[in-house]
């Protein structure tokens, strides 16, 4: 089997033993320590509709935890049925990543949640004043921000949310039982898949404890360019329609280039790639081979490959839907002019 020298390079270097089981301890900034009321507001926030211009967005409809953390769709839908560019990346485990979005611009947690609210598409508030009027104007946020905060603010909002993302880590999948010493977690075909994955070069961007590249320092993303070899899938699917990070920083070297995925709960968050165009983890599986390593993977060996990476599907947590606090006598949603 050909290998790209890209592959053969990273091997070499040892990069085949990159594969880590999750931690059960993910890292908290200082300036937002966890508690189970700050947790529990976040929740809230995060199911709250109303953070949404019309009443109709919430954090939930686009990254569902009730299932993978997306909505499995090519991408999402927004504020007056309007799409958005990208496939939304799933939020589970999102905590374990050193910068997010696709194109790597928020450097944490607390900076992504910051987003959608104002985003024209997404939930489409007009302004970060617009929300903490409107968290203000519900007597239950209220008392639980002045309580936990010492105020209702924009920041203190993103703070929320992220410490309830924090807490959305799958554990004890097979392959972690794998690594951990469980050598029957996984099955022949999938330790198999796990060695081709190796072998051919996959594990030289999809390393670490989140299969989305090395230990960063956070804020720092680790990118690569996508797709790398020409072939017939990029005009089929449209992979380099989007200029990727280049739309964040204007650098020609930054053309077309992504923050590496995770690959953890892969197998439950299609359909796949930056637009959402691929609906199957096999297409994807080939079209990766042969787009990044300049491989032609026979149709066994993506079967193997496949069945590693369905070993990656952690155990859930069980998710309750959070009651949210309301306001008697009156209606907020489009209230804002």
């Amino acid at each position: 089997m050909k290998k790209s020298i890209f592959a053969l390079a990273m091997l070499a270097a040892g990069s085949v033993h990159a594969l880590e089981a999750i931690p059960s301890v993910v890292q908290v900034p200082a300036d937002n320590p966890m508690s189970m009321a700050k947790v529990e507001l976040g929740k809230q926030l995060y199911f709250d509709p109303r953070l949404s211009i019309d009443g109709t967005v919430s954090c939930n409809t686009c990254h569902n935890v009730m299932a993978g953390g997306a909505d499995d769709r090519p991408t999402s839908v927004g504020v007056n049925g309007q799409r958005g560019g990208r496939n939304a990346p799933t939020v589970w485990n999102a905590a374990l990543l050193s910068a997010q979005f696709w194109d790597g611009r928020a450097a944490t947690l607390e900076d992504q949640a910051k987003g959608p609210p104002l985003n024209p598409i997404e939930m489409g508030m007009p302004s970060e004043q617009a929300v903490e009027e409107r968290l203000s104007s519900i007597p239950g946020y209220k008392v639980q921000f002045e309580s936990i905060f010492g105020e209702v603010s924009y920041d203190n909002m993103a703070k929320a949310i992220a410490a309830y993302e924090r807490t959305l880590i799958t554990m004890n999948s097979p392959f972690d039982r794998h690594v951990n010493g469980d050598k029957m977690a996984m099955s022949k075909q999938a330790v198999k898949g796990m060695q081709r994955f190796e072998e051919i070069g996959c594990v030289s961007c999809h390393s670490g404890v989140n299969f989305a590249g090395p230990k960063m320092t956070l804020g720092e993303g680790f990118y690569q360019k996508f797709p790398l070899f020409e072939n017939d899938d990029i005009a089929k699917y449209n992979l380099d329609e989007d200029k990727g990070r280049y739309e964040v920083t204007k650098d020609a070297a930054d053309m077309n280039s992504w923050r590496v995925p995770s690959l953890r709960n892969i197998a439950v968050t299609a359909p796949y790639f930056h637009n959402g165009a691929v609906k199957t983890l096999h297409e994807s599986v080939r079209i990766m081979a042969v787009s990044q390593l300049g491989v032609e993977l026979k149709p066994s060996e993506v079967e193997e490959i496949v069945a590693f990476l369905n070993s990656l599907t952690g155990e859930f947590p069980e998710q309750t839907m959070p009651r949210l606090p309301g306001v008697a006598g009156e209606s907020l949603v489009g209230s804002i002019k």
